[in-house]
Protein backbone atom coordinates (compact mmCIF):
# COMPACT_ATOMS: atom_id res chain seq x y z
CA UNK A 1 0.00 0.00 0.00
CA UNK A 2 1.39 3.37 -1.02
CA UNK A 3 1.84 5.83 1.84
CA UNK A 4 1.91 9.61 1.59
CA UNK A 5 5.08 11.35 2.69
CA UNK A 6 5.33 14.84 4.18
CA UNK A 7 6.48 17.73 1.98
CA UNK A 8 10.22 18.18 1.61
CA UNK A 9 11.40 20.87 4.05
CA UNK A 10 13.47 22.63 1.41
CA UNK A 11 14.19 25.84 3.30
CA UNK A 12 15.81 24.47 6.50
CA UNK A 13 17.49 21.55 4.72
CA UNK A 14 19.00 23.62 1.91
CA UNK A 15 20.01 26.28 4.45
CA UNK A 16 22.03 23.62 6.29
CA UNK A 17 23.60 22.56 3.00
CA UNK A 18 24.46 26.14 2.08
CA UNK A 19 26.09 26.90 5.43
CA UNK A 20 28.04 23.65 5.29
CA UNK A 21 29.26 24.28 1.73
CA UNK A 22 30.33 27.84 2.58
CA UNK A 23 32.18 26.63 5.67
CA UNK A 24 33.92 23.76 3.88
CA UNK A 25 34.84 25.98 0.94
CA UNK A 26 36.24 28.70 3.18
CA UNK A 27 38.41 26.13 4.99
CA UNK A 28 39.32 24.14 1.90
CA UNK A 29 42.90 25.39 1.52
CA UNK A 30 43.51 24.69 5.19
CA UNK A 31 46.82 23.32 6.39
CA UNK A 32 47.56 21.85 2.97
CA UNK A 33 47.17 18.60 1.09
CA UNK A 34 46.22 15.43 2.92
CA UNK A 35 48.54 12.50 2.22
CA UNK A 36 45.79 10.66 0.31
CA UNK A 37 45.22 13.70 -1.90
CA UNK A 38 48.92 13.84 -2.74
CA UNK A 39 48.71 10.16 -3.64
CA UNK A 40 45.59 10.46 -5.78
CA UNK A 41 46.93 13.38 -7.78
CA UNK A 42 50.01 11.44 -8.88
CA UNK A 43 48.23 8.22 -9.91
CA UNK A 44 47.95 7.67 -13.64
CA UNK A 45 44.31 7.43 -14.81
CA UNK A 46 43.41 3.75 -14.96
CA UNK A 47 40.50 1.33 -14.87
CA UNK A 48 41.56 0.32 -11.38
CA UNK A 49 44.40 0.26 -8.90
CA UNK A 50 45.96 -2.18 -6.48
CA UNK A 51 44.37 -0.48 -3.47
CA UNK A 52 41.16 1.03 -4.84
CA UNK A 53 38.74 1.40 -7.74
CA UNK A 54 39.22 4.26 -10.21
CA UNK A 55 36.72 6.99 -9.28
CA UNK A 56 38.41 9.07 -6.58
CA UNK A 57 41.84 9.20 -8.29
CA UNK A 58 40.05 10.14 -11.52
CA UNK A 59 38.29 13.02 -9.75
CA UNK A 60 41.62 14.16 -8.35
CA UNK A 61 43.10 14.07 -11.85
CA UNK A 62 40.22 16.10 -13.29
CA UNK A 63 40.16 18.76 -10.58
CA UNK A 64 43.94 18.98 -10.50
CA UNK A 65 43.62 20.27 -14.06
CA UNK A 66 41.39 23.06 -12.74
CA UNK A 67 44.02 24.15 -10.22
CA UNK A 68 46.77 22.10 -8.62
CA UNK A 69 45.75 23.24 -5.15
CA UNK A 70 44.00 21.58 -2.20
CA UNK A 71 40.86 23.69 -2.61
CA UNK A 72 40.33 22.38 -6.16
CA UNK A 73 40.81 18.72 -5.26
CA UNK A 74 38.33 19.14 -2.41
CA UNK A 75 35.43 20.33 -4.54
CA UNK A 76 34.14 16.75 -5.14
CA UNK A 77 34.34 16.03 -1.40
CA UNK A 78 32.33 19.15 -0.60
CA UNK A 79 29.69 18.27 -3.20
CA UNK A 80 29.42 14.65 -2.00
CA UNK A 81 29.02 15.77 1.59
CA UNK A 82 26.33 18.30 0.65
CA UNK A 83 24.43 15.62 -1.27
CA UNK A 84 24.62 13.32 1.74
CA UNK A 85 22.97 15.98 3.92
CA UNK A 86 20.00 16.14 1.55
CA UNK A 87 19.75 12.35 1.45
CA UNK A 88 19.73 12.11 5.26
CA UNK A 89 16.91 14.67 5.41
CA UNK A 90 15.00 12.72 2.74
CA UNK A 91 15.29 9.55 4.82
CA UNK A 92 13.73 11.36 7.79
CA UNK A 93 10.98 12.54 5.45
CA UNK A 94 10.46 9.02 4.08
CA UNK A 95 9.92 7.78 7.63
CA UNK A 96 7.19 10.35 8.17
CA UNK A 97 9.33 13.17 9.52
CA UNK A 98 7.80 16.61 9.10
CA UNK A 99 9.71 19.88 8.77
CA UNK A 100 11.20 19.72 12.29
CA UNK A 101 12.53 16.17 11.86
CA UNK A 102 14.03 16.95 8.46
CA UNK A 103 15.67 20.12 9.79
CA UNK A 104 17.11 18.25 12.76
CA UNK A 105 18.41 15.52 10.45
CA UNK A 106 20.06 18.02 8.11
CA UNK A 107 21.59 20.41 10.64
CA UNK A 108 22.69 17.72 13.07
CA UNK A 109 24.35 15.56 10.44
CA UNK A 110 25.81 18.41 8.37
CA UNK A 111 27.90 19.65 11.28
CA UNK A 112 28.77 16.32 12.89
CA UNK A 113 32.42 15.44 13.32
CA UNK A 114 33.25 12.68 10.83
CA UNK A 115 31.09 14.06 7.98
CA UNK A 116 32.94 17.37 8.34
CA UNK A 117 36.33 15.65 8.31
CA UNK A 118 35.41 13.76 5.17
CA UNK A 119 33.86 16.81 3.57
CA UNK A 120 37.04 18.78 4.08
CA UNK A 121 39.37 16.26 2.42
CA UNK A 122 39.17 14.27 -0.82
CA UNK A 123 39.15 10.68 0.41
CA UNK A 124 37.46 7.62 -1.03
CA UNK A 125 35.23 7.74 2.04
CA UNK A 126 34.28 11.35 1.18
CA UNK A 127 32.86 10.33 -2.19
CA UNK A 128 31.17 7.38 -0.47
CA UNK A 129 29.31 9.58 2.03
CA UNK A 130 26.01 9.77 0.09
CA UNK A 131 26.19 6.20 -1.25
CA UNK A 132 24.97 4.02 1.62
CA UNK A 133 22.30 6.54 2.70
CA UNK A 134 21.06 6.87 -0.91
CA UNK A 135 20.88 3.12 -1.36
CA UNK A 136 19.00 2.77 1.94
CA UNK A 137 16.70 5.67 1.06
CA UNK A 138 15.54 3.69 -1.98
CA UNK A 139 15.21 0.50 0.06
CA UNK A 140 13.06 2.35 2.60
CA UNK A 141 10.94 3.82 -0.19
CA UNK A 142 10.43 0.42 -1.73
CA UNK A 143 9.30 -1.06 1.57
CA UNK A 144 7.24 1.75 3.07
CA UNK A 145 5.62 3.09 -0.09
CA UNK A 146 4.76 -0.36 -1.41
CA UNK A 147 6.64 0.48 -4.61
CA UNK A 148 9.16 -2.33 -5.06
CA UNK A 149 10.64 -0.78 -8.21
CA UNK A 150 12.76 1.38 -5.92
CA UNK A 151 14.83 -1.76 -5.31
CA UNK A 152 16.09 -1.25 -8.87
CA UNK A 153 17.33 2.22 -7.95
CA UNK A 154 19.08 0.74 -4.92
CA UNK A 155 20.76 -1.75 -7.24
CA UNK A 156 21.96 1.02 -9.53
CA UNK A 157 23.50 2.90 -6.60
CA UNK A 158 25.19 -0.26 -5.35
CA UNK A 159 26.63 -1.02 -8.77
CA UNK A 160 27.91 2.49 -9.44
CA UNK A 161 29.42 2.70 -5.95
CA UNK A 162 31.79 -0.17 -6.71
CA UNK A 163 33.82 2.21 -8.87
CA UNK A 164 34.71 4.10 -5.71
CA UNK A 165 34.74 1.34 -3.09
CA UNK A 166 33.79 -2.31 -2.93
CA UNK A 167 32.64 -1.79 0.65
CA UNK A 168 28.99 -1.70 -0.44
CA UNK A 169 29.18 -5.51 -0.47
CA UNK A 170 29.47 -5.38 3.33
CA UNK A 171 26.29 -3.31 3.54
CA UNK A 172 24.47 -5.76 1.24
CA UNK A 173 25.61 -8.67 3.43
CA UNK A 174 24.38 -6.86 6.55
CA UNK A 175 21.00 -6.10 4.94
CA UNK A 176 20.52 -9.71 3.85
CA UNK A 177 21.38 -10.89 7.34
CA UNK A 178 19.00 -8.34 8.86
CA UNK A 179 16.12 -9.49 6.66
CA UNK A 180 16.84 -13.14 7.49
CA UNK A 181 16.77 -12.31 11.20
CA UNK A 182 13.67 -10.13 11.38
CA UNK A 183 11.93 -10.41 8.01
CA UNK A 184 10.13 -9.95 5.79
CA UNK A 185 12.16 -12.88 4.39
CA UNK A 186 10.03 -13.19 1.26
CA UNK A 187 11.44 -9.89 0.02
CA UNK A 188 14.81 -11.54 -0.61
CA UNK A 189 13.46 -13.63 -3.49
CA UNK A 190 11.01 -11.07 -4.86
CA UNK A 191 11.58 -10.30 -8.52
CA UNK A 192 12.36 -6.64 -7.88
CA UNK A 193 15.04 -7.39 -5.30
CA UNK A 194 16.57 -10.05 -7.53
CA UNK A 195 16.43 -7.66 -10.49
CA UNK A 196 18.07 -4.93 -8.40
CA UNK A 197 20.85 -7.33 -7.42
CA UNK A 198 21.34 -8.38 -11.04
CA UNK A 199 21.42 -4.74 -12.12
CA UNK A 200 24.08 -4.00 -9.51
CA UNK A 201 26.20 -6.92 -10.75
CA UNK A 202 25.84 -5.84 -14.38
CA UNK A 203 26.92 -2.28 -13.61
CA UNK A 204 29.78 -3.52 -11.44
CA UNK A 205 30.86 -6.19 -13.94
CA UNK A 206 33.79 -4.27 -15.51
CA UNK A 207 35.10 -3.45 -12.05
CA UNK A 208 34.71 -7.06 -10.93
CA UNK A 209 36.45 -8.20 -14.13
CA UNK A 210 39.38 -5.92 -13.32
CA UNK A 211 39.66 -7.44 -9.87
CA UNK A 212 39.44 -11.00 -11.22
CA UNK A 213 42.08 -10.40 -13.90
CA UNK A 214 44.45 -8.73 -11.43
CA UNK A 215 44.34 -11.45 -8.76
CA UNK A 216 41.74 -9.68 -6.56
CA UNK A 217 43.99 -6.86 -5.31
CA UNK A 218 41.24 -5.37 -3.14
CA UNK A 219 41.18 -8.55 -1.05
CA UNK A 220 44.94 -8.35 -0.66
CA UNK A 221 44.63 -4.69 0.33
CA UNK A 222 41.87 -5.51 2.79
CA UNK A 223 44.04 -8.09 4.50
CA UNK A 224 46.92 -5.61 4.62
CA UNK A 225 44.67 -2.98 6.23
CA UNK A 226 43.47 -5.53 8.76
CA UNK A 227 47.05 -6.51 9.61
CA UNK A 228 47.87 -2.85 10.13
CA UNK A 229 44.68 -1.59 11.80
CA UNK A 230 42.96 -4.54 13.48
CA UNK A 231 44.34 -3.82 16.94
CA UNK A 232 43.10 -0.23 16.86
CA UNK A 233 39.73 -1.20 15.38
CA UNK A 234 39.12 -3.89 17.99
CA UNK A 235 40.07 -1.54 20.84
CA UNK A 236 38.48 1.67 19.62
CA UNK A 237 35.50 0.81 17.41
CA UNK A 238 32.86 0.85 20.15
CA UNK A 239 33.83 4.20 21.73
CA UNK A 240 34.41 5.65 18.24
CA UNK A 241 30.81 4.74 17.42
CA UNK A 242 29.78 7.33 20.00
CA UNK A 243 32.10 9.94 18.49
CA UNK A 244 31.37 9.61 14.76
CA UNK A 245 28.41 11.98 14.85
CA UNK A 246 29.29 13.39 18.27
CA UNK A 247 28.19 12.38 21.80
CA UNK A 248 25.29 14.91 21.94
CA UNK A 249 23.63 13.15 19.00
CA UNK A 250 23.91 9.64 20.47
CA UNK A 251 20.46 9.79 22.18
CA UNK A 252 18.91 10.63 18.82
CA UNK A 253 20.33 7.67 16.91
CA UNK A 254 19.61 5.37 19.86
CA UNK A 255 16.01 6.60 19.66
CA UNK A 256 16.15 5.73 15.97
CA UNK A 257 17.10 2.14 16.72
CA UNK A 258 14.32 1.86 19.30
CA UNK A 259 11.73 3.37 16.97
CA UNK A 260 12.75 1.16 14.06
CA UNK A 261 12.38 -1.87 16.31
CA UNK A 262 9.04 -0.88 17.89
CA UNK A 263 6.96 1.30 15.56
CA UNK A 264 4.33 -0.81 13.78
CA UNK A 265 4.30 1.50 10.76
CA UNK A 266 8.04 0.94 10.30
CA UNK A 267 7.79 -2.83 10.48
CA UNK A 268 8.67 -3.31 6.77
CA UNK A 269 12.12 -1.77 7.47
CA UNK A 270 12.64 -3.23 10.93
CA UNK A 271 15.47 -5.30 9.47
CA UNK A 272 17.65 -2.17 9.64
CA UNK A 273 18.08 -2.80 13.38
CA UNK A 274 19.66 -6.27 13.15
CA UNK A 275 21.47 -5.11 9.99
CA UNK A 276 23.14 -2.42 12.06
CA UNK A 277 24.23 -5.00 14.63
CA UNK A 278 25.53 -7.36 11.94
CA UNK A 279 27.42 -4.51 10.29
CA UNK A 280 29.16 -3.65 13.55
CA UNK A 281 30.19 -7.28 14.00
CA UNK A 282 31.49 -7.45 10.41
CA UNK A 283 33.49 -4.25 10.80
CA UNK A 284 34.93 -5.52 14.06
CA UNK A 285 35.92 -8.83 12.50
CA UNK A 286 37.35 -7.18 9.37
CA UNK A 287 39.48 -4.85 11.46
CA UNK A 288 40.10 -2.50 8.54
CA UNK A 289 38.79 0.99 9.38
CA UNK A 290 36.89 2.51 12.30
CA UNK A 291 34.54 4.66 10.24
CA UNK A 292 32.97 1.93 8.09
CA UNK A 293 29.62 1.92 10.02
CA UNK A 294 29.07 5.65 9.35
CA UNK A 295 26.71 5.25 6.38
CA UNK A 296 24.21 3.07 8.24
CA UNK A 297 24.67 5.02 11.48
CA UNK A 298 23.64 8.18 9.62
CA UNK A 299 20.46 6.45 8.44
CA UNK A 300 19.66 5.33 11.99
CA UNK A 301 20.24 8.94 13.11
CA UNK A 302 17.80 10.17 10.46
CA UNK A 303 15.23 7.70 11.79
CA UNK A 304 15.82 8.98 15.32
CA UNK A 305 15.07 12.53 14.25
CA UNK A 306 11.41 11.57 13.77
CA UNK A 307 10.68 10.64 17.42
CA UNK A 308 13.10 13.37 18.56
CA UNK A 309 11.11 16.00 16.69
CA UNK A 310 7.88 14.67 18.21
CA UNK A 311 9.49 14.89 21.66
CA UNK A 312 10.42 18.55 21.01
CA UNK A 313 6.88 19.79 21.47
CA UNK A 314 7.67 22.19 24.30
CA UNK A 315 9.96 25.19 24.20
CA UNK A 316 12.22 23.75 26.90
CA UNK A 317 12.71 20.49 25.06
CA UNK A 318 13.40 22.28 21.81
CA UNK A 319 15.97 24.36 23.63
CA UNK A 320 17.75 21.26 24.92
CA UNK A 321 17.92 19.66 21.48
CA UNK A 322 18.99 22.85 19.71
CA UNK A 323 21.68 23.39 22.35
CA UNK A 324 22.93 19.81 21.89
CA UNK A 325 23.15 20.21 18.12
CA UNK A 326 24.85 23.60 18.45
CA UNK A 327 27.43 22.41 20.99
CA UNK A 328 28.13 19.34 18.87
CA UNK A 329 28.56 21.51 15.79
CA UNK A 330 30.95 23.94 17.46
CA UNK A 331 33.16 21.18 18.82
CA UNK A 332 33.05 19.29 15.52
CA UNK A 333 34.01 22.35 13.48
CA UNK A 334 37.03 23.06 15.68
CA UNK A 335 38.19 19.44 15.61
CA UNK A 336 37.42 18.68 11.95
CA UNK A 337 38.41 21.86 10.13
CA UNK A 338 41.71 23.79 10.00
CA UNK A 339 40.60 26.68 12.20
CA UNK A 340 43.40 26.50 14.80
CA UNK A 341 46.52 28.36 13.60
CA UNK A 342 49.12 25.92 12.33
CA UNK A 343 51.73 27.25 14.75
CA UNK A 344 49.46 26.37 17.70
CA UNK A 345 48.05 23.08 16.38
CA UNK A 346 50.72 20.86 17.92
CA UNK A 347 49.95 22.13 21.42
CA UNK A 348 46.29 21.12 21.18
CA UNK A 349 44.67 17.67 21.32
CA UNK A 350 43.25 18.09 17.81
CA UNK A 351 45.99 16.16 15.94
CA UNK A 352 45.49 13.21 18.29
CA UNK A 353 41.73 13.28 17.70
CA UNK A 354 41.69 14.07 13.98
CA UNK A 355 44.13 11.92 12.00
CA UNK A 356 43.32 13.92 8.86
CA UNK A 357 44.72 17.08 10.47
CA UNK A 358 47.98 15.26 11.26
CA UNK A 359 48.23 13.99 7.71
CA UNK A 360 47.87 17.48 6.21
CA UNK A 361 50.79 19.16 8.00
CA UNK A 362 54.33 19.78 6.86
CA UNK A 363 54.56 18.54 3.29
CA UNK A 364 56.23 21.60 1.68
CA UNK A 365 58.65 21.81 4.63
CA UNK A 366 59.55 18.14 4.34
CA UNK A 367 60.24 18.48 0.61
CA UNK A 368 62.50 21.46 1.25
CA UNK A 369 64.46 19.36 3.74
CA UNK A 370 64.70 16.47 1.27
CA UNK A 371 65.97 18.93 -1.33
CA UNK A 372 68.61 20.10 1.12
CA UNK A 373 70.01 16.57 1.27
CA UNK A 374 69.82 16.22 -2.50
CA UNK A 375 71.88 19.39 -2.91
CA UNK A 376 74.76 17.81 -0.95
CA UNK A 377 75.38 15.63 -4.01
CA UNK A 378 77.80 16.77 -6.69
CA UNK A 379 76.34 17.79 -10.07
CA UNK A 380 77.47 14.48 -11.59
CA UNK A 381 75.88 12.51 -8.74
CA UNK A 382 72.60 14.36 -9.13
CA UNK A 383 72.42 13.11 -12.70
CA UNK A 384 72.48 9.54 -11.37
CA UNK A 385 70.04 10.08 -8.48
CA UNK A 386 66.38 9.41 -7.86
CA UNK A 387 64.19 10.06 -4.82
CA UNK A 388 62.71 7.08 -3.01
CA UNK A 389 59.80 7.55 -0.59
CA UNK A 390 58.76 5.00 2.01
CA UNK A 391 55.08 5.90 1.68
CA UNK A 392 52.74 7.46 -0.82
CA UNK A 393 52.35 10.69 1.17
CA UNK A 394 56.07 11.40 0.96
CA UNK A 395 56.10 10.39 -2.70
CA UNK A 396 53.12 12.61 -3.47
CA UNK A 397 54.71 15.56 -1.68
CA UNK A 398 57.94 15.23 -3.67
CA UNK A 399 55.90 14.87 -6.87
CA UNK A 400 53.92 18.03 -6.04
CA UNK A 401 56.65 20.31 -4.64
CA UNK A 402 59.91 18.72 -5.76
CA UNK A 403 60.01 20.40 -9.14
CA UNK A 404 60.49 23.77 -7.48
CA UNK A 405 63.69 22.48 -5.88
CA UNK A 406 65.01 20.58 -8.89
CA UNK A 407 64.43 17.20 -7.26
CA UNK A 408 64.59 14.14 -9.52
CA UNK A 409 61.74 11.71 -10.18
CA UNK A 410 60.32 10.03 -7.09
CA UNK A 411 59.50 6.36 -6.68
CA UNK A 412 57.83 4.33 -3.95
CA UNK A 413 57.02 0.70 -3.32
CA UNK A 414 53.78 1.34 -1.47
CA UNK A 415 50.46 0.20 -2.94
CA UNK A 416 49.85 1.27 -6.55
CA UNK A 417 53.09 3.25 -6.79
CA UNK A 418 55.03 -0.02 -6.86
CA UNK A 419 53.34 -0.82 -10.17
CA UNK A 420 53.79 2.63 -11.72
CA UNK A 421 57.41 1.88 -12.45
CA UNK A 422 60.78 1.23 -10.88
CA UNK A 423 63.83 3.48 -11.12
CA UNK A 424 66.01 3.20 -14.25
CA UNK A 425 69.12 1.04 -14.04
CA UNK A 426 71.20 4.17 -14.62
CA UNK A 427 70.15 5.46 -11.18
CA UNK A 428 72.94 4.43 -8.83
CA UNK A 429 72.07 6.87 -6.02
CA UNK A 430 68.80 7.17 -4.11
CA UNK A 431 67.75 9.88 -1.70
CA UNK A 432 65.71 7.63 0.59
CA UNK A 433 63.03 9.17 2.78
CA UNK A 434 61.17 7.59 5.67
CA UNK A 435 60.90 4.52 7.78
CA UNK A 436 61.61 1.95 5.05
CA UNK A 437 65.30 2.88 5.19
CA UNK A 438 66.11 0.19 7.77
CA UNK A 439 64.63 -2.51 5.54
CA UNK A 440 66.55 -1.28 2.49
CA UNK A 441 70.02 -0.75 3.95
CA UNK A 442 71.10 -4.27 3.08
CA UNK A 443 70.20 -3.73 -0.56
CA UNK A 444 72.64 -0.85 -1.08
CA UNK A 445 76.40 -0.74 -0.92
CA UNK A 446 76.11 2.16 1.55
CA UNK A 447 73.49 4.35 3.22
CA UNK A 448 74.15 7.48 5.26
CA UNK A 449 71.51 9.53 7.08
CA UNK A 450 71.90 13.26 6.39
CA UNK A 451 68.78 14.75 8.02
CA UNK A 452 65.60 14.10 9.97
CA UNK A 453 62.25 15.49 8.85
CA UNK A 454 60.80 18.20 11.06
CA UNK A 455 57.60 20.07 10.27
CA UNK A 456 58.63 22.87 12.63
CA UNK A 457 55.22 23.15 14.31
CA UNK A 458 55.42 20.23 16.72
CA UNK A 459 52.75 18.06 15.09
CA UNK A 460 53.71 14.44 15.68
CA UNK A 461 52.61 12.89 12.42
CA UNK A 462 53.92 9.86 10.55
CA UNK A 463 56.78 11.78 8.93
CA UNK A 464 58.03 13.70 11.94
CA UNK A 465 61.59 12.62 12.79
CA UNK A 466 61.91 10.22 9.86
CA UNK A 467 65.35 9.95 8.21
CA UNK A 468 66.52 11.33 4.90
CA UNK A 469 69.47 9.29 3.66
CA UNK A 470 71.70 8.99 0.63
CA UNK A 471 72.02 5.36 -0.47
CA UNK A 472 74.53 4.33 -3.13
CA UNK A 473 74.97 1.27 -5.28
CA UNK A 474 71.76 -0.79 -5.41
CA UNK A 475 72.98 -4.37 -4.99
CA UNK A 476 72.18 -6.34 -8.14
CA UNK A 477 70.57 -3.25 -9.73
CA UNK A 478 67.03 -2.05 -9.38
CA UNK A 479 65.62 -5.20 -10.96
CA UNK A 480 66.87 -7.02 -7.85
CA UNK A 481 66.15 -4.33 -5.28
CA UNK A 482 62.72 -3.23 -6.43
CA UNK A 483 60.71 -6.31 -5.31
CA UNK A 484 61.99 -5.73 -1.77
CA UNK A 485 60.46 -2.23 -1.69
CA UNK A 486 56.88 -3.50 -2.17
CA UNK A 487 54.45 -3.07 0.71
CA UNK A 488 50.69 -2.60 1.11
CA UNK A 489 49.14 -0.62 3.94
Amino acid sequence: MQRETPPFAARPVLAAVLVQVVLLSAASQGYGYHRDELYFRMLHPSWGYFDEPPLTPLLAHVFRALADQPWALRIPATVATAVSVVVIALIARELGGERGAQALAAWGYAFASVPLVMGHTLLTSSIDLPVWPAMLLFVIRAQLRGRPRWWLAAGVVAGVSTYNKLLVAVLVAALVAGVLISGPRRVLWSRHVLAGGLLALLIAAPNIAYQATHDWPQLTMGRALADHNAGDVHAQMWPFLLLMLGPPLVPIWVAGLVALARRPQWRPVRFLVPSFGVLLVLVFLMGSQLYYPLGLLAVVYAAGCVPAAAWMRTRARRGWVVAAVLVNALVSVVVALPLIPLTALGSTPVPDINQAAQDSVGWPVYVRQIAGVYRTLTPDERGQAIAFASNYGEAGAVDRYGGGYGLPAVYSGQNQLYFQGRPPDSATIAVVVGGQLDDLRGWFASCAVHARLDNGVGVDNEEQGEPVAVCRGPVGGWATVWPHTKHAD
